[in-house]
């Protein structure tokens, strides 16, 4: 209970101070003129101000309120290294069981885990919202157990109380940490770049670590790795080159040393774009005919090729007698195309082309070669396949896919998309595709109707001419006439070779019949046959939004699938593929955390980095209570090291320090609560009037009126 006087004026305290000013003029004029009563006077005046200004006994009845201790868990990722668990949770017992002796205490905790998309231990942001639930005046101090390894100082609240940090951790612990200084988001396929690492070290290092170089090992793809000894502490320049187009995983690894405190930050993960400076492509049309700009058409509306394209108009046979120097023909560069820079191009397409004498067997023998040593031909076959000067009969046909037969059917077939190709990157949902903007033409009197088709046979126009083959081999992905082989692909060496047994294309440009998708298939073949990854046939790809990541498998092959995850930390999750479509499996994983994930399924293996590879968690791991302290110093709080024991929780007064060693304060905050307030009369106001009337007579009667 607490008892105070308190006014409850009868008059505005304007009014009131205006009447003192003129009592006091009245008693100094009074004792001016040498009145003897002019004391007696003033003690009246004073009464009767007294009473209107209302004086009260206050009365508050109070209740204690407990005094609120915050405990912070720090439980981010930093914290699962080795100990450190253990120190936590030995502290949160003693801090509990400290609390609870003390007297009129409670206890808050606060448990921290790591922030969203990578933001690191948000220790300030967790105790300031604690605090903001809290009332100010109840808190008596907030205690952190954590490695220290927090990311958000700048939202530290104003403490109205000491706030202390539990360190876990080992004062002798040490660390490596690789780090990606820079690296290009693109690369040109074939020319060098270059990437800056750095590899730091932390902590007490041992002598006999410290400073020595460090092997790093550098993989793309998940290809054979190559070793560099990198010194510590110095920003190192290695050169790469990427083999193909599309996204390159280069995988850094840091060889882990003994006594290290965690390997979580020894590799690292860049994801380079690789672009093509220009795609050259070398097309050699045996003779003009009606399908030669389709080729054309489709190569020149790409940007990024360059096209080289020559027709033969003249063959070495045809003697008309004209002088050379009056044609106006361009010469074949025969041997600057296929010996001198046959190895600049990525891909050379034979049109309709036939052995007339202008390129001689050693030609196509270092053709033969260019494609094993991983160029790409593509031959599109008309009838001369067939013939004595089909370029079978030469050093192609090692590589060729397949064998013509001399047959040649002259007779309209629909093409169709085999059992295989509906699987294979090049026809895969080529059914689907509809020639847009291109109408069948209408039938002219006598001319004959297109066959009926059978319900689910592609809406494509027929083709009307295609050679026979025989001795396929590689992927036939496309059937013509009678089923027969027509759109056939293979691997020759590192190269590759496509064989398309129909001069006939130009028809669905044409929108014969309602034409078909021949720009499709043409770019596909095309792109397939420069290495594009999205047309690989065997590849496992992973795409991630946040930590939910989607993992696909394509492939040839038939029967269920399933994809072995490894996380960061070595456990795995072997996870079953649904098949979403004829050779594409797919997956749904939510990574756990932010890490580096390997994906093995059969023979393929994939590297993905669900945010950086090493996070900011373990960016710097050791231990410490530096990046606490300036929000420690302002409310005299302090740090203890749970490696040196278990400390006591002790009360000190406000703004005495809060920690030392073995120990850490908090502030008692004495808060309440009022229950019940009441207001009393200091005296009755007749008790008042009594007063002044009794000291004026006095005044009158001293003053000799009697």
């Amino acid at each position: 209970m607490v008892q105070r006087i308190v006014f409850d004026a009868l008059l505005p305290w304007p009014l009131i101070w205006g009447a003192a000013a003129l009592a006091a003029l009245m008693v100094g004029l009074a004792l001016w003129r040498g009145l003897p009563g002019w004391w007696l006077r003033g003690l009246a005046a004073a009464a009767l101000l007294a009473a209107l200004a209302g004086p009260a006994l206050e009365t508050e009845d109070r209740q204690p309120l407990s005094d609120i201790v915050l405990m912070v868990v720090d439980g981010s990722a930093s914290q699962t290294l080795p100990g450190r668990a253990e120190q936590t949770a030995a502290a949160v017992s003693r801090v509990e069981a400290e609390v609870a002796a003390l007297p009129n205490t409670e206890l808050r905790r606060i448990d921290v885990g790591d922030g969203a998309e990578d933001a690191g231990t948000l220790l300030m942001t967790a105790l300031a919202a604690a605090l903001a639930e809290e009332p100010r005046a109840r808190v008596a101090g907030a205690i952190l157990i954590s490695d220290g390894q927090a990311h958000d100082l700048a939202a530290a609240p104003d403490m109205p109380a000491p706030l202390s940090l539990l360190l876990t951790g080992r004062a002798a612990d040490w660390d490596r940490r690789l780090v990606v200084k820079t690296a290009p988001a693109f690369g040109i396929i074939g020319e060098p770049l270059s990437v800056v690492v750095r590899v730091e070290e932390m902590g007490a290092m041992p002598p006999s670590e410290a400073g020595r170089d460090v092997a790093v090992t550098l993989a793309i793809d998940g290809g054979a790795p190559e070793t560099y000894q990198v010194p510590v502490n110095t920003d190192l320049e290695l050169a790469l080159t990427l083999e193909h187009g599309g996204q390159n995983v280069v995988q850094f690894d840091l060889a882990v040393a003994g006594g290290e405190l965690t390997d979580r930050n020894n590799a690292a993960v860049v994801q380079i774009n690789g672009v093509r400076d220009r795609l050259r492509v070398l097309l050699v049309s045996g003779e003009p005919h009606a399908g030669e700009r389709t080729w054309r058409n489709l190569l020149k509306s790409d940007a990024s090729v360059d096209l080289v394209h020559f027709t033969i108009l003249r063959p070495p046979e045809k003697q008309d007698g004209v002088p050379v120097s009056e044609l106006s023909l361009i010469a074949f560069p025969t041997q600057e195309l296929f010996v001198e820079k046959i190895d600049e191009f990525d891909l050379i397409i034979f049109d309709r082309y036939s052995q007339r004498g202008i390129l001689p067997p050693s030609y196509f023998d270092n053709i033969r070669d260019y494609v094993t040593g991983g160029g790409a031909v593509l031959v599109s076959a008309g009838p001369e396949f067939a013939s004595v000067e089909s370029v079978y009969h030469s050093s192609l046909a090692d590589i060729l896919p397949a064998r013509p037969t001399a047959r040649v059917l002259e007779q309209g077939f629909l093409p169709t998309v085999s059992e295989l190709g509906q699987r294979h990157p090049v026809t895969e949902g080529l059914d689907d595709f509809r020639p847009e903007g291109v109408a069948a033409p209408e039938r002219g009197e006598g001319e004959r109707a297109a066959p009926e088709r059978a319900e689910d046979a592609p809406a494509w126009g027929r083709w009307m001419r295609m050679v026979e083959l025989a001795d396929t081999r590689g992927e036939t992905v496309m059937e013509g006439a009678e089923g027969r082989p027509l759109l056939v692909l293979d691997r020759a060496g590192e190269g590759r070779v496509a064989l398309l047994a129909s001069d006939q294309a130009w028809l669905w440009s044409r929108g014969f019949e309602g034409g078909g998708p021949q720009l499709e298939l043409l770019r596909r073949l095309a792109h397939w046959m420069m290495k594009e990854p999205e047309l690989e046939e065997e590849a496992l790809t992973v795409t991630a939004e946040g930590q939910a990541m989607t993992i696909t498998r394509r492939t040839l092959g038939t029967g269920p699938r399933e994809v072995t995850i490894t996380h960061p930390d070595g456990t795995q999750t072997v996870l079953p593929m649904r098949e979403l479509a004829p050779g594409r499996f797919v997956a749904g994983f939510e990574a756990p955390e932010i890490g580096l994930y390997r994906m093995r399924e059969g023979d393929q293996e994939r590297v993905f980095a669900v945010g950086p590879s090493a996070p900011r968690e373990f960016e710097s791991t050791i231990a410490s209570a530096e990046p606490l302290t300036p929000a420690m110093v302002p409310s005299n709080g302090g740090a203890v090291r749970l490696e040196e024991g278990m400390p006591d929780i002790r009360t000190v007064r406000e703004g005495r320090p809060a920690a030392g060693r073995g120990w850490v304060g908090i502030t008692p905050r004495a808060a309440h609560a009022t229950v019940g307030l009441s207001v009393a009369p200091l005296l009755p106001a007749w008790v008042f009037l009594l007063l002044a009337s009794g000291l004026i007579v006095g005044a009158w009667l001293r003053e000799g009126r009697r």
